[in-house]
């Protein structure tokens, strides 16, 4: 156990220095797809511990993205509030839509969660294009580019850069530090066994409801580096599609592993890039062609294929994914339930 910590340490240590050093070894045009991939990171968090720990399925991430770019957006061109201090303001206001859609979720399973949650991402544009005079219409709403505050001698793209993967750290810290405990248990007992889970006192609507919320907060939160990062919002940037792409990235990345979150931010920010350069007429079969080899030879996500090729290699026994109870549901529950939520 204490050489899995220690282990463990060493490669977050790593993935801080690495994350560090980047912004000086890239060019500047990439240090701003770094920003979108922090970003990115962050919201495909929510869904790992959304879908990979409690087993709901959410294809309406992207609206919860687009109330937090937009509160960002509206109290700074209106109101003339400083990004930083809009921004626990998004993450408050997704996680309480997050909460609403976690009690209407609470009715429904699989695919019609699925199709419920695709039907908030479909709607979101529409509904932000009737509204003009708060979020500007189809126009949307222009924002002053981001500035490195006095004494801080970095370029705006650094010193953006630095402050969103700041706050991707404390979220997966945060995030790290809630599904350790009780939290995490519940959750995982509800997804393997909700009748189990249940009978062992795990109240489903309390933590069912709470992991959407925390989930909507992340994506409220990945929204507004968008907002800030673009200087700019429309209902055109936050389209049914990114709740696809967020998707998309949990599971190619890897969605039971929080490494997952990073990697697959990698790959939905730098595969379309690498798709438009293999073939310009038609890059969108490129990463599709891409995206079904990935499934057919990683199932379980590129972390999850790069953990087993390393344990097979090194001769070690198959490894259960990281949030995947080896013993009966039910059983972590029993350890420490004194009362129900």
């Amino acid at each position: 156990m204490a050489a899995a910590s220690t282990g463990r340490y060493v490669r977050v240590g790593i993935a801080i220095a690495v994350i560090a050093i980047l912004p000086w070894i890239v060019p500047s045009f990439a240090v701003f797809d770094l920003i979108f991939v922090g970003a990115y990171a962050i919201g495909i968090l929510g869904l790992i511990v959304l879908t990979g720990m409690n087993g709901q399925i959410s294809l309406g991430h992207g609206a919860f993205m687009a109330l937090g770019g937009y509160v960002v957006a509206v109290f700074a061109h209106a109101l003339g509030w400083p990004y930083w201090a809009s921004l626990p303001l998004a993450a408050l206001a997704s996680g309480a839509l997050g909460i609403v859609i976690g009690l209407v979720a609470l009715r429904l399973a699989g695919v019609y969660l699925a199709l419920a949650t695709f039907s908030l991402a479909v709607a979101t544009p529409s509904f932000l294009k009737h509204y003009k005079s708060i979020t500007g219409g189809f126009g949307g709403i222009s924002l002053d580019s981001v500035t490195t505050p006095h004494g801080i001698p970095l370029d705006p793209e650094r010193w953006l850069y630095y402050v969103t993967w700041a706050v991707a750290g404390v979220a997966f810290l945060v995030t790290a530090l809630l599904v350790q405990g009780r939290l995490g248990r519940a959750l995982r007992a509800l997804r393997d066994n909700p009748v189990a889970a249940v009978s062992f006192g795990v109240n489903p609507y309390f933590y069912k409801t709470l992991a959407f919320a925390w989930s909507a907060v992340l994506a409220g939160v990945a929204g507004a580096f968008f907002a800030i990062a673009t200087a700019y919002v429309s209902p055109d940037t936050f389209t049914f599609a990114l709740s696809i792409t967020l998707l998309i990235g949990a599971v190619l990345g890897g969605i039971m592993s929080f490494w997952g979150a990073i990697v697959g931010a990698i790959v939905i920010e730098f595969l379309p890039l690498v798709a438009q350069q293999i073939n310009a007429g038609a890059p969108s079969v490129v990463y599709g062609v891409t995206l079904i080899l990935v499934m057919l030879f990683v199932p379980d996500g590129i972390v999850g294929g790069v953990v087993r090729l390393i344990r097979r290699l090194a001769g070690l026994p198959r490894q259960p994914p990281a949030f995947e109870s080896s013993i009966p549901p039910a059983a972590p529950i029993a350890v420490d339930q004194p009362s129900r939520e």
